[in-house]
């Protein structure tokens, strides 16, 4: 089984790159993080969709839902 390499190690690894190879690797990074927030987005639509059809959803206002998540301050 191989191991991971430490942060550190990979600090070390992106500092020896050129800035150009850096600023490559910090877009690309970038980019797939922005990618991956979209799947888990669509992937929580289709799940609140699927509630919907199935009629398994909950209705509520939006006061209702945050005193649900936050609780009842008043």
């Amino acid at each position: 089984m191989s191991q991971l390499p430490t942060l550190q190690a990979i600090i070390e690894s992106v500092e020896a790159l050129s800035e150009d190879e850096q600023d490559i690797l910090f877009d690309l990074i970038y980019k797939r993080r922005i990618a991956k927030r979209r799947q888990e987005i669509a992937q929580n639509a289709k799940v609140t969709m699927e509630a919907v059809s199935n009629g398994t959803a909950q209705r509520s206002t939006a006061t209702e839902l945050m005193a649900s998540v936050f609780g009842d301050e008043e």
